[in-house]
C-alpha cells in the first residue's frame, strides 16, 4: 500500500555496516545487466563517469558488458549510454564542466540509462536547479528515490527499475501510494442505510458552473455514498441527489457524514464568508476545493479538512508564483501544511498528500487524459464519499488520487472526459466487473485493492 522513497541520508542510512566494493560490484552488474536486456542488439556503449561512487558503478558496468562481448568505453560514444556522473548526493546547480557533460548526453540522439537517478536530479526532492539528463530508463540500488517520483525529476527519469544489491528495507518519511490503498475504503454492510454508508453534502455550483457541482456529487454516488446532497445556486443534472438552497448550507450539514466545498462555488465574499462558517461551524470532514480555496485564510477546526489545490491554487494560498511551486513541489505542500494545519492534496502527475506531524505522500498518475476540466470535481466528490466512510483523512485523499488515475486506466486514452471517469469508478474500484455479477465475487477487503483476489 506504500512503498518507500529513499532520501539520500536515508540511504546513507541502508547503506552503513556493509561493504562499499560489493555495493559498487552489485550495482554496477545490475545496470550493464539491465543495459544489455533492454538493448539486446546494441553493440557499443558509452559511460559518462563522475568522480565519486556513482562513477565507480558506471566503469564497472563497462567492465562488465565487455566481459559480455560488447564494445564498452568512457564518453559520449556508442549505440547506448551511461549515465553515471553524479549520485544520490548531489544537490544544487551543475558546474559548467559538468553541464556540459549532461548536454551532450541529451544531445547525442542514444538511449541514456542513468544510475540510480539522472544526474542533475536532486534525489530530495526531484529538483533540477541547472541541466539534468533526459533518462531513458534508469537503474535506481535497493529503493526508489524521492526526486525520481516527484516533478521535475519524475519527468526526467524514464522509466525506473529498482535493482536488488542486498540492502535490507527502512522505513521512509516518503512514501509512494499503490493501488492496494483502495482496499481500506468499506463497502456498505447489510446493516447499512443510505445515511450510515456514507452521506456527503457538497456544496457548490453557481451561474454557469453548474457541471461542477453535478460532477462532484456524481462522483460521491459513484464512490458508493449511499446519500448526496447539494446546496447550490443551480440545479445539478442529477437526478438521484437531494437539492437544496446554497443558504441551507449549514442546516443541510446536521444529516451528512462530510462535506465537499467548493466545486463551481463562484469567489464573491459572500462565497467566502460561507465558506468559512462551514469550516467554523461544522464538525464534519471536509474537502475543501476549487472557488472554496480563492481568499482561504487558516481557520481553526477540530474536524478532518483537506485542501486539493492545483499549482495555481496553492501558489495563491501561499503568495508565490506558479512556477515556483512546480519547481518546488515537496516544500511547498508542506509549506501549506504549516500554514493551514491539515491534510493539503497538491495534484499533478505526482499528486502529493502531505498531513501535520506525517510524512508525505506521493501517488504516482499514469493516465495523462486525466489532464481534461472537471476531474478536479470529480476528485472532490471521491474524497468526499470515503471521508464520509471513515477513512483517515490522509490516507482518503491519497486513495481518492488512486481511485481517479484507474477510473481512467479503464476509459479512452483520448477524449476522456470527467464524467467518464465518474462513470468508471465502480470498475476501477474493484466493486464491477462486466465480466462477472457482483454477487459471485468473494466479499473480501483483499478483493477490493484492485480489483483482482
Amino acid at each position: 500500500m506504500l512503498e518507500a522513497l529513499y532520501t539520500a541520508e536515508e540511504m546513507k542510512a541502508v547503506e552503513a555496516g556493509h561493504d562499499v566494493p560489493t555495493l559498487m560490484e552489485r550495482a554496477g552488474r545490475a545496470v550493464a545487466e539491465e543495459a544489455i536486456r533492454r538493448y539486446p542488439d546494441a553493440r557499443s556503449f558509452g559511460a559518462v563517469c563522475g568522480g565519486g561512487a556513482n562513477g565507480g558503478d558506471g566503469r564497472i558496468a563497462l567492465e562488465v558488458l565487455r566481459a559480455a562481448g560488447r564494445e564498452a568505453q568512457e564518453g559520449a560514444s556508442g549505440d547506448v549510454l551511461i549515465d553515471a556522473l553524479f549520485g544520490t548526493g548531489f544537490h544544487g546547480e551543475p558546474r559548467p564542466e559538468a553541464a556540459a557533460l549532461i548536454e551532450e548526453l541529451n544531445a547525442a540522439g542514444r538511449p541514456v540509462v542513468a544510475i540510480d537517478l539522472p544526474s542533475g536530479v536532486n534525489a530530495d526532492t526531484g529538483g533540477i536547479a541547472g541541466a539534468a539528463v533526459q533518462a531513458h530508463v534508469t537503474v535506481t540500488m535497493h529503493g526508489r528515490k524521492v526526486g525520481l517520483e516527484v516533478a521535475p525529476g519524475r519527468f526526467h527519469a524514464g522509466e525506473v527499475v529498482v535493482a536488488d544489491i542486498g540492502l535490507e528495507p527502512r522505513a521512509t518519511v516518503t512514501r509512494l501510494v499503490t493501488r492496494e490503498i483502495l482496499g481500506l475504503v468499506p463497502p456498505k454492510g447489510e446493516r447499512d442505510n443510505k445515511y450510515t454508508a456514507g452521506a456527503v453534502l457538497v456544496v457548490g455550483g453557481s451561474a454557469g458552473m453548474g457541471g461542477a457541482v453535478t460532477l462532484a456529487a456524481t462522483a460521491a454516488f459513484r464512490a458508493d455514498a449511499g446519500y448526496v446532497t447539494v446546496c447550490s445556486e443551480v440545479e445539478p443534472h442529477l437526478l438521484e441527489a437531494v437539492k437544496r438552497p446554497l443558504g441551507d448550507a449549514v442546516e443541510a450539514a446536521a444529516k451528512a457524514r462530510a462535506l465537499g466545498i467548493g466545486p463551481g462555488l463562484g469567489r464573491s465574499p459572500e462565497k467566502q464568508a460561507l465558506v468559512r462558517r462551514l469550516l467554523e461551524e461544522t464538525d464534519l470532514p471536509a474537502v475543501v476545493d476549487a472557488d472554496a480555496l480563492f481568499g482561504l485564510e487558516p481557520f481553526v477546526r477540530e474536524a478532518p479538512t483537506v485542501l486539493t489545490p492545483h499549482a495555481g491554487e496553492l501558489a495563491h494560498l501561499l503568495d508565490r508564483d506558479s512556477a515556483w511551486v512546480d519547481a518546488h513541489r515537496l516544500e511547498a505542500v508542506r509549506a501549506a501544511v504549516e500554514r493551514f494545519d491539515c491534510v493539503c492534496l497538491l495534484k499533478g502527475a505526482d499528486t502529493l498528500v502531505a498531513a501535520p506531524s506525517e510524512g508525505t505522500l506521493v501517488t504516482r498518475l499514469e493516465h495523462p487524459s486525466l489532464a481534461t476540466a472537471g476531474t478536479g470535481d470529480v476528485l472532490t466528490g471521491v474524497i468526499s464519499a470515503f471521508l464520509a466512510k471513515g477513512v483517515d483523512a490522509r490516507l482518503a485523499a491519497a486513495a481518492g488520487a488512486i481511485a481517479c488515475d484507474a477510473a481512467a486506466g479503464h476509459g479512452p486514452k483520448r477524449g476522456l472526459i470527467a464524467s467518464d471517469v465518474a462513470s468508471l469508478l465502480p470498475l476501477a474500484l474493484g466493486w464491477s466487473d462486466p465480466g462477472q455479477s457482483p454477487e459471485s465475487r468473494p466479499k473480501t477487503r483483499e478483493n477490493r485493492g484492485d480489483g483482482t483476489v
